[in-house]
């Protein structure tokens, strides 16, 4: 059996399980609004076989997005969060608008 390690900090989570969790989630709902709206009144017979079809391609579909998003998981460079103009940080413009607001003085920099 597989040894697991305990995941290191600022590291992506590599787990399957919590996909695989949220897709079975949204397939059920998928699988009983399905049933329950495709069943036409309380005197018909539930409509089993489009809840299971609604259940595998949500299943399907939330599972291939969940993967897809995980994948283009990519950290900013560095150099982004740096800079003046477009590129000023937030905690830099913070200070400015409270320095501004204070002491009505010019931003720091």
């Amino acid at each position: 059996m597989a040894k697991e390690t305990p995941g290191t900090p600022g590291q992506p989570r590599t787990s399957v399980k919590a996909p695989l969790v949220f897709s079975a989630v949204m397939a059920i709902v998928a699988g009983v609004v399905t049933v329950v709206v495709s069943t036409g009144g309380s005197d018909k017979a539930p409509r089993w076989d489009l809840g299971a079809i609604a259940f595998g391609v949500a299943f399907i579909v939330t599972l291939v997005v969940a993967a897809m998003l995980s994948m283009s998981y990519k950290e900013n460079a560095e150099h982004l969060g740096k800079g003046s103009g477009v590129n000023l940080t937030s905690a830099q413009r913070l200070k400015d608008a409270q320095a501004k607001k204070n002491d009505g003085g010019a931003p720091s920099r």
